[in-house]
């Protein structure tokens, strides 16, 4: 029976994680893997018991990006495959939005390398683990491709002049480096990346649902707002999240010093 191309696991306290399961062709976003993660999170955006989500690789690798060969094999249709690609960016395209929108917050754990689409996706992600030693890059410029559609996350995650030289030279930044500009959020030993990307996700998970889904929407919304716009827009936000009845059990058990009584 061949083994799904997606792992889906529950692991527990409102946490879900995914796993990037071809790892003979270094988790590649084929067409097949899109449609997959794409599936996945249509799914997690209806679960109400998933509260966090993990995102990782099988293998030796996290994510090398677009399935090269199978875009290769594009190319053989009469117009050179041009509706192919702009299908396949497309739908790339639509599957990392999936991932901004989606209501719960996602966390990469990447390992080995984060290439491309791959490096995308751990951009686009809300936070991102890194194991030492593992390499980021947005290479495509090195085979004659500039990244593009990565830039788009790369450019909202770290600054324009650390995202230019990434893009221009096709060079690989270090895990420290990613830290230091602001793509990954922490680092860990290879052995221990499992636990600490848990130990993160544990965290979120035991936050009031409710105020991270509200959070979550209004801190990308906010972003694309003019000062004024951003603040009037939150206001109207932090006005729902009080009138929330979760929200005054957390406030009452506050100032009662005491544990907030929040379902499950």
């Amino acid at each position: 029976m061949t083994n799904p191309i997606l792992l889906h696991e529950d692991l527990g306290d409102g946490t879900t994680r995914l796993t990037l399961n071809t790892p003979h062709s270094l988790n590649a976003l084929s067409d097949a893997m899109l449609a997959a993660l794409s599936n996945a999170f249509a799914g997690i955006a209806t679960d109400t018991a998933t509260k966090v989500v993990i995102l990782r690789g099988a293998g030796k690798v996290f994510c090398a990006g677009h399935d090269l060969k199978e875009m290769q094999a594009g190319r053989a249709a009469p117009d050179k495959g041009a509706a192919y690609f702009a299908d396949l960016f497309a739908r790339c395209a639509e599957m990392m939005q999936a991932i901004t929108t989606l209501p719960q917050p996602v966390i990469a754990q990447a390992h080995g390398i984060a290439t491309a689409a791959g490096c995308q996706l751990v951009a686009t992600c809300d936070m991102a683990v890194a194991a030492t030693g593992t390499r980021f890059g947005v290479n495509g410029v090195n085979i004659g491709l500039f990244c593009s559609t990565p830039m788009v996350a790369l450019t909202r995650n770290v600054g324009p002049k650390q995202a230019f030289e990434m893009l221009l030279t096709g060079e690989f930044i270090d895990t420290t480096r990613a830290r230091d500009i602001g793509l990954i959020n922490r680092i860990a030993p290879p052995e221990a990346l499992d636990a600490e990307t848990l130990a993160l996700a544990r965290i979120v998970a035991s936050k009031l649902g409710s105020a991270v889904r509200i959070g979550k929407r209004a801190f990308y919304d906010q972003a694309q707002m003019s000062l004024a716009d951003a603040y009037a827009y939150t206001g109207a936000v932090m006005v729902e999240n009080m009138l929330q009845p979760d929200t005054d059990e957390g406030i009452r058990a506050f100032l009662e010093k005491r544990k907030p009584d929040w379902p499950a």
